[in-house]
């Protein structure tokens, strides 16, 4: 136990990457700023650790899609900060129903961002119609896609979402007005209900709706058709995998963090938030270092946020109960002496990207079904990724890193099953539903590590391991994340507390906006330092840091 003090014009509790977002947009401002962690690794669920010898492994994000479109990247200028993205291209390859048959059955779909040659594959597949109609797909949907990135870097109020949606019932040159009725039935309609709209092929609405089900809901649920009209975007830009795993993004921000001034104290989270005549404070750690601070950005879970506030929570906080689900997934890490194989396909379309491992909706629509009843699916539906292909840092020559993810498995399963005594059985299933569309890839599997819904909430403090931490569904989105009362990033009641992380609008993912939004309230009730004096105080907090180092 530790009486150490310090003080800082904001704490961040938390090093996930929306804590680290909002601790370099404060700093870059002139703000002293400390971001305290309780894990001993940087960067919460977007972080990479050597889980073999010589072998870089993720714990949580592997593909990073949203915050490539935030623009955060390039404000922060996390590229001089080390950064460096590997485009996933193709972004997305599902494999053909019979790879035996030599017509279009035999046919697996390739998106690239190339949108002829995706259209090309998708004629090949799924015929003509299908290929004209995803060209017309990602015509229309990609200013509406757009209009939901702006969205995500907005507040949740009538405002903001006034001024991302407005511009897209405006007439364009060669294009009329879009009725008001017709995007309100498309946003609120559910992503099943717009594939069989636009498209005929069963093969080609279930590779896109296995995407569009990464954020959780499945496809039936309402709300759900932009998380299906999200793919026009990756037309522009694509997903990528920092080189050296995910956690290359908040070393990235951990860099910029420092060299404007800021600090990253690891192994030492907030244990207590510190409040005085009503306002916070600062924060208390595990060690019993206290940090005093003009503002808090609690950049965890909502949960954790008011087991920090204890008997200081204000009734919004307190009483606060947004639906946290039962469980997400399960992640199985492995560690093979070869990629997967799909037969007759050449590994540079297979591999780059998003394994969509899915032939017929009716496979996801049975797995969300067994997860509904707390029971692990029966067959169970696999997304695959091998960065290690087009990334030689993450593992030896002659070996690669898979990823492996499946969706719907429940935290608390029926009947008293008990996690950790089926986790091996469970990944040696999804592992062999990959080896269905990839023989002998089960084989090929060295080393493994799994990733329950029990796992996933012991490793990375998220609870019943939902890696959104709340549900994405409609109901849960926007204004209502994670609850009305709370969804303007700060919390009434408690000044001094802002609220970050994928408990808030946008919700999970990798996207940063959470943080971004976070700070720019903050700095909005502060009052922005002047830009002149930011740059003094950031000037001589390096030379103090250079001089420092020196000394050492």
């Amino acid at each position: 136990m530790t009486t150490e003090q310090s003080t800082a014009d904001v704490v961040v509790i938390g090093s996930g990457h929306n804590g680290m977002v909002a601790a370099c947009y404060l700093a870059r401002e002139g703000l002293t700023v400390e971001v305290v962690e309780s894990d001993d690794v940087l960067g919460g669920a977007v972080s990479t650790v050597e889980r073999w010898p010589g072998v870089q492994v993720d714990r949580g994000s592997s593909a990073h899609v949203i915050v490539r479109h935030s623009g955060i990247v390039e404000e922060l200028d996390l590229a001089a900060s080390g950064l460096r993205y590997i485009d996933c291209d193709p972004w997305g390859f599902a494999p053909a129903p019979d790879p035996d048959d030599a017509g279009p059955e035999g046919r697996p779909l390739v998106f690239s961002v190339d949108l002829d040659a995706t259209c090309a594959s998708i004629e090949a597949a799924c015929g003509p119609d299908d290929a004209a109609a995803y060209r017309r797909f990602v015509e229309v949907w990609g200013p509406r896609s757009r209009a939901v990135v702006a969205s995500f870097g907005r507040a949740p109020n009538a405002r903001g979402l006034i001024g991302s949606f407005w511009p897209l019932g405006a007439p364009a040159e060669g294009r009329p007005r879009t009725p008001g009725g017709e995007l309100a039935v498309d946003f609120l309609g559910s992503g099943d209900a717009l594939l069989d709209k636009w498209f005929t092929s069963e093969r080609l609405k279930a590779a896109l709706a296995w995407f569009g089900a990464q954020s959780g809901p499945p496809m039936s649920e309402p709300g759900t058709a932009a998380m299906v009209g999200w793919v026009a975007l990756l037309h522009d830009v694509p997903p990528g995998h920092p080189v050296g795993g995910s956690g290359g993004l908040t070393r990235a921000l951990r860099t910029r963090l420092e060299s404007d001034g800021g600090r990253v104290v690891l192994g030492d989270g907030a244990e207590r938030l510190l409040v005085e005549d009503g306002r916070v404070t600062g924060v208390r750690t595990r060690s019993g270092r206290t940090v005093r601070a003009d503002a808090v950005v609690a950049a965890c879970h909502v949960d954790v946020t008011r087991r920090l506030a204890g008997d200081d929570a204000p009734p919004v906080l307190a009483d606060a109960a947004p639906p946290i689900g039962n469980g997400f997934g399960l992640v199985v890490r492995v560690l093979t002496d070869a990629l997967p194989a799909y037969p007759g396909v050449d590994p540079d379309l297979a591999l780059h990207g998003l394994q969509l491992l899915c032939t017929d909706r009716g496979q996801l629509a049975a797995a969300h079904g067994d997860w509904g009843a707390g029971r692990v699916p029966r067959e169970p539906v696999p997304l695959a990724m091998s960065f290690s292909a087009s990334d030689d840092t993450l593992a030896p020559p002659g070996r690669h890193v898979v990823t492996i993810w499946g969706q719907w498995y429940p935290y608390a399963l029926a009947g008293g099953g008990d996690w950790d005594a089926i986790a091996d059985v469970e990944a040696r299933r999804l592992i062999g539903a990959v080896d269905r569309y990839a023989p002998g890839f089960a084989a090929s599997v060295q080393e493994t590590y799994v990733q329950t819904p029990l796992a996933l909430e012991r490793e990375l403090s998220l609870p019943r391991g939902n890696v959104m931490h709340v549900e994405m569904g409609l109901s849960s989105m926007f204004a209502l994340r994670p609850v009305p009362g709370l969804s303007g990033y700060k919390v009434p009641g408690l000044p001094g507390l802002y609220l970050a992380g994928a408990s808030t609008h946008p919700g999970g993912g990798v996207s940063g906006n959470s943080g971004r939004s976070a700070a720019r309230v903050l700095l909005a009730d502060r009052g922005r330092l002047p830009r002149a004096r930011a740059a003094a105080k950031r000037s001589l907090r390096r030379v103090g840091g250079r001089l420092a180092r020196a000394r050492s």
